[in-house]
């Protein structure tokens, strides 16, 4: 498949992707709050248990797996590369490797301690890059935080820099017959409010689209992965899914090419309901010139992790509550969802 098939197939309508790419401190800590140690063996059993999900890929277009992850097998003895090709899942796998203090940025408020952050990884990309085409990975993600902070942060240095780093690791992507997909995430954090999220992500997107066309990245193999205009989880405002989705439309009406194959949504923080009743909604206003999907970590396994919580014997009824909020995501990738239908839930 040519990467344009690809990009289309990661946002095929009905369907979105799962990420699965918590590094191993990440996932240390969604393990402590469950009692579970995080082993290797137990990592290895939890992604299990959400891969081999029966009819995982008719709502999950693509998997965004760790470096541990991608290399893993199930007890079957069948990689689990393998078991999401055998699904009709894309696999894909996160590339950067962290965040470090962007040099020269300080902000008042912390004492004037590095706030602001770069994404590591560039460094070695291709090499990585050929290795993971050759564990079959189609797509791979790249994670550039944005913080606000009144009216001082984000600066535009680091919007920049985010933004040219994206662009590096998308055309090395693209470069190595795989499709990239550029996050770049304003922030939940903070107490700004939702215009001010809007503010922030109308420069972060202009710059990015800026970088990616004089990086010479052809738009139309390239997803795009950013977050829903949403005020800051300390902001005390709250915004109805219209009013997410209105602001989040006009934003994306201004700013994303209409060649641009489709935006996969992260959750960011939201709750399970909140991040698919906010897609629910902005797809209800299409068509749009882009698909509007997901890409949602803990929006997506919250609850089944919490129902797994480390035992054999709690396997099925997690997966079944993995596939309930993997069907409500999907119609919600066609404006299909309700909020009547988590009555409906099978567990």
């Amino acid at each position: 498949m040519s990467l344009a098939e690809i990009a289309k197939q990661m946002v095929a309508p009905g369907k979105g992707i799962l990420a699965a790419d918590e590094s191993t401190g990440t996932i240390e800590k969604r393990f402590t709050k469950i009692a579970v140690p995080s082993t290797e063996d137990n990592r290895r059993a939890y992604r299990e248990m959400l891969f081999t999900t029966p009819g995982f890929g008719e709502y999950i277009s693509g998997v965004i797996m760790y470096d541990e992850t991608i290399r893993q097998s199930a007890k079957n003895g069948k990689t689990f590369v393998q078991i999401q090709q055998e699904a009709g899942v894309l696999p894909g796998i996160k590339v950067d490797q962290g965040t470090k203090d962007m040099d020269g940025s300080t902000t008042l408020t912390t004492g004037g301690s590095p706030n602001e952050k770069v994404t590591k990884g560039l460094e070695g990309l291709p090499e990585r890059l050929k290795e993971y085409a050759s564990l079959g990975a189609k797509f791979a993600k790249w994670r550039a935080v944005i913080t606000i902070e009144g009216t001082d942060l984000p600066t535009d240095a680091n919007i920049r820099q985010n933004a040219k780093d994206l662009a590096a690791y998308a055309k090395a992507c693209q470069e190595a017959d795989i499709v990239p997909m550029v996050e770049p995430e304003v922030l939940m954090d903070g107490s700004h409010t939702a215009a001010r999220c809007a503010e922030v992500s109308e420069k972060v997107l202009t710059a990015l689209f800026e970088e990616l066309a004089a990086a010479d990245v052809a738009i139309e193999g390239t997803i795009l992965k950013t977050n829903m205009v949403v005020p800051g989880k300390e902001s005390g405002e709250k915004k109805t899914p219209d009013e997410v989705a209105e602001a989040t439309l006009a934003l994306f009406k201004k700013i994303l090419p209409p060649n641009l194959p489709g935006q996969a949504f992260l959750s960011g923080g939201q709750s399970e309901i909140e991040a698919t009743e906010n897609l629910n909604a902005m797809n209800a206003r299409g068509p749009h010139p882009w698909n509007l999907s997901f890409s949602y970590g803990r929006a997506l396994q919250d609850s089944a992790l919490k129902k797994w919580a480390g035992s054999p014997a709690n396997v099925a009824a997690a997966q079944k509550v993995l596939a309930h909020r993997a069907k409500m995501n999907g119609l919600a990738t066609e404006g299909k969802y309700s909020k009547e239908m988590e009555n409906e839930r099978p567990y």
